[in-house]
């Protein structure tokens, strides 16, 4: 805040009288630069490391000494310097006007970032020759190549509305407008190849992984995006581990050891360059070997690093980098870089004497017998490194795009082709050009580059992202390439936006194996992952899945439940169609009650012939012969409606088996109520001086209508407004399905039974007040015991019917009706059938009428 007081301070004119801007402390002198009637200005990591001394606080502190050029930086500015060259060259493009250069060199830290933003935004002059107008020394900024160097840089840059292109920034936090207002980049924001690189790790299957970032804005956004994303693929992460390239070499070896001793086969490194290199020196130091690499667009591509010494460690790594492109004449151009070009150049001294291992002037204090020395003629065609090298020109290519971009803007606000970027005083006029004008140009380009390239920025000021997918694979001549498996497009719909090239992927240790990288493997079908408490969620023991519940897929989390109509197989791994279960013909249980039902079917048409045979015998014509077919008929009906109950319940068996029960079961009452009645009216009627009416025929043939009839109607009301339907029952049991009648209306169900039971109670009344019939006759008692046992049966069947479970219910049904049928059966007809072929002297009128007619003398 106190730079940007100082800075605002020197921005205002002095009231009354013109007063002259003044350069508080030294300025800052670019490394590389060129006169121009337009300046650009760029900021690169040239040095990758600072020797900063301790301030003594007795004078002024020294200025920052950068060390250890990075090759591959120096090739970034010098494809800047020919970009622009390249742009001055052109009669299309800012035509009669030149395009010069301020280079600056960040050193890799934002310290020294700082010093060359005020650098860029001041210029070098001590005192301003004129009033402080505002005017900045560059209309836009190139740079920076780390993430935190270029949030300081942009918002040092911001309130003077400088436009700021990063060519390899990353961090998503740099699309945030209100605060970056004029930031721009033409590298892919980190939000897109975070949540690239968690589709990467899913897509593979690894759901236990380790992480390791750079502690800076950019590995921390990076991973924070990772892992969140990361987490909603159902990916876990054992360990996460930050580190700087300034950090201790006891605390790389710490994170290195937590790498060497976790679980996790795949390690995602969101790292920049210098990061990397530490790690890198500290992994092979330890021997860390066998680990799947999974890295970042800073470092995956990064030809020094695909050496021999570290195949073993990063042999197989995978990951996204932005696409190759050619320049046409850059390699040229770096061909021809020399410390002839500018002899007072330190850092041409410094590239040189260090590509060549020499001297180019020797010194009295390192002049040696061993010591090599050069003149500046060499040929660098010769040497191959990490500038001379143009294989892999992508972020060389960011910036070659971002000075045309920057360039076409500046064309555009000159021109006043752009709406609001200028007024028409300004048209033409470089020299009262400003960077706002310059800003809002660069928000609109929209060109192609000569290799097809589209290049715009949308409101953020991000590009389109589009990765490619590298795998580190040695070629024949055991060199490492990076070829590209597959693509990363974040403009295509979601299921679009990832896609695999048919090309075989080469694995950690030159493996073509995939590694597998879970913390428990995934759960067999019929099993789901239960989460071990305190574990992460990717760490779990298999449950079977419960019954009636499946799991078929590795993908699913939970077991899926079956439809109703379905269970679980044994192994819980597939629905299948749950058991119906029905009283059937087959099973045991339908055949021992059919047996039942076709033996009193046979002994009622035994019986039957019996009394035909006998019909004329008194026996016979005493019990009523008309009545006695009838119940003996009735009773086989009783036998034969059991049937109806055996068998796949269908919409006419329902209806069928429920109205044949209650309606045969009517007439046998009907018929047994007729009996006797004509018992008692029969014997009342022989005692002396009684005027009983007698039973006539027609008499008890209408009863034995008219009472089957009010059952027939009211079965015909039960079909008529709710008849018994088939019903599949699924709440009785889980893994079966009950075939059942639904009996529609329950009160049509109890109306019927209530109805027979009523007639069962007028017979019971009736044979007991005929118990003191003659012995010799005792028919009403057979009665009185048969409708006694009848009564049991259908007492006894009411609770049993309604707490069996399933097919027991019929069967407790069909029970009632066979036990019930034979209690009549046996009860009123075996002693008539035991006497006329066992006893056939009993069968005479005499025995019969015998102790009634003596009793009758006596009286």
């Amino acid at each position: 805040m106190i730079i940007f007081g100082f800075l605002l301070l020197c921005s205002i004119e002095a009231k009354g009288e013109e007063a002259n801007c003044s350069m508080i402390g030294k300025p800052e002198y670019p490394l590389l630069s060129k006169d121009g009637d337009i300046i650009i200005g760029g900021a690169f990591s040239i040095h990758s490391k600072i020797h900063l001394e301790t301030p003594s606080f007795t004078e002024k502190p020294h200025r920052l000494m950068c060390t250890s050029l990075n090759l591959r930086e120096f090739r970034f500015a010098q494809t800047m310097i020919f970009a622009t060259e390249e742009i001055n060259s052109k009669r299309n493009l800012l035509p009669n006007i030149s395009v010069g250069y301020q280079i600056f060199d960040s050193c890799g830290s934002t310290l020294a970032s700082i010093r060359s933003s005020m650098a860029l935004i001041n210029g070098q002059e001590l005192t301003a020759e004129q009033t402080c107008s505002g005017k900045t020394a560059v209309k836009a900024i190139i740079g920076e190549s780390e993430s935190s160097s270029t949030i300081v840089l942009s918002r040092a840059t911001g309130p003077f509305q400088i436009p700021v292109i990063s060519h390899f920034a990353t961090c998503a936090c740099l699309s945030n407008r209100k605060q970056f207002p004029s930031f721009f980049r033409t590298i892919p924001s980190d939000y897109y190849q975070s949540r690239a690189l968690a589709q990467l790790v899913k897509h593979f299957g690894w759901t236990w992984v380790g992480a390791v970032r750079s502690d800076n804005d950019y590995g921390n956004n990076g991973m924070a995006t990772f892992v969140e994303v990361a987490k909603r693929e159902g990916v876990c992460i054992e360990y996460s581990e930050a580190i700087l390239r300034t950090n201790s070499k006891e605390k790389i070896a710490k994170v290195v050891e937590v790498m060497k001793k976790g679980t996790a086969n795949v390690l995602v490194a969101f790292l920049a360059q210098g990061e990397m290199d530490v790690l890198l020196e500290e992994t092979i130091r330890q021997n860390v070997t066998g680990l799947q690499w999974v890295g970042s667009e800073s470092w995956i591509t990064a030809k020094y690093l695909a050496t021999e010494r570290v195949s073993n460690v990063l042999g197989g790594a995978i990951g996204f980098t932005i696409s190759k492109s050619k320049i046409p004449g850059l390699k040229e151009f770096l061909l021809k870089v020399s410390p002839s070009q500018n002899p007072t150049s330190s850092l041409l001294r410094e590239f040189w004497e260090m590509t060549f291992g020499c001297h180019l002037t020797p010194t009295i204090s390192s002049k040696t017998e061993n010591e090599k020395f050069c003149n500046g003629s060499e040929n660098l065609s010769n040497i191959s490194n990490a500038f001379t090298d143009v294989s892999e020109l992508r972020i060389s290519n960011n910036v070659y795009k971002a000075v045309y971009a920057i360039a076409i803007a500046l064309h555009n606000t000159l021109a006043c082709t752009t709406n609001g970027a200028c007024d028409n005083t300004t048209c033409g006029k470089k020299d009262l050009m400003v960077s706002k004008q310059v800003l809002h140009s660069l928000q609109n380009v929209n060109f192609t580059m000569a290799s097809g390239e589209r290049v715009f920025f949308d409101r953020n000021g991000d590009p389109t992202a589009r990765y490619e997918l590298v795998n580190w694979q040695k070629n024949g001549a055991g060199e490492t390439s990076f070829i590209t498996v597959g693509h990363y497009d974040a403009s295509l719909p979601s299921e679009q936006q990832f896609v695999m090239n048919s090309i075989n992927i080469v694995w950690a240790g030159d493996s073509h194996t995939k590694p597998n990288s879970v913390c428990s493997e995934s759960c067999q079908p019929g099993f789901r992952p239960a989460v071990i408490k305190g574990r992460p969620a990717c760490c779990f023991e298999c449950l079977r899945c419960p019954s009636g519940e499946i799991r078929n897929t590795t993908d699913s989390a939970e077991c899926i439940k079956c439809p109703l109509e379905y269970w679980s197989n044994e192994n819980h791994s597939a629905c299948i169609l749950k058991k119906v279960e029905f009283l059937s013909f087959e099973e045991n249980m339908g055949i021992l009650l059919t047996a039942f039902s076709l033996t009193g079917v046979s002994l009622t048409i035994a019986v039957a012939l019996v009394f035909y045979h006998f019909m004329d015998t008194p026996l016979i014509k005493a019990s009523n012969t008309e009545l006695s077919f009838l119940l003996l008929f009735s009773l086989m009906l009783c036998f034969l409606c059991s049937l109806t109950f055996i068998g796949r319940p269908s919409e006419w068996s329902c209806m069928l088996r429920h109205t044949a029960f209650g309606i045969t079961f009517a007439l046998c009452m009907s018929c047994v109520l007729a009996r006797t009645i004509a018992v008692v009216m029969a014997f009342k009627a022989t005692v002396p001086g009684t005027s009983v009416p007698q039973c006539s025929l027609p008499l008890q043939r209408i009863s034995v209508f008219c009472c089957t009839l009010f059952q027939v109607i009211i079965c015909t009301l039960w079909l008529t407004l709710a008849p018994p339907m088939p019903y599949k029952n699924f709440a009785h049991s889980t893994d079966k399905i009950i075939l059942e009648c639904d009996l529609g209306s329950a009160i049509g169900f109890w109306a019927v039974l209530g109805y027979i039971g009523l007639l069962a109670v007028l017979c019971f009344i009736l044979a007991f007040l005929a118990r003191k019939l003659p012995d010799n006759f005792n028919e009403a008692k057979f009665i009185t015991f048969s409708i006694l046992i009848f009564c049991a049966v259908w007492v006894t069947f009411i609770p049993a019917y309604v707490s069996s479970p399933g097919k027991f219910t019929v069967a407790v049904e069909i029970f009632a009706i066979l036990a019930s049928s034979f209690g009549l059966f046996l009860c009123i007809f075996t002693p008539k059938c035991y006497i006329i072929i066992l006893k056939p002297e009993k069968n005479t009128r005499k025995h019969i009428m015998g102790k009634a007619h003596a009793k009758s003398q006596y009286t």
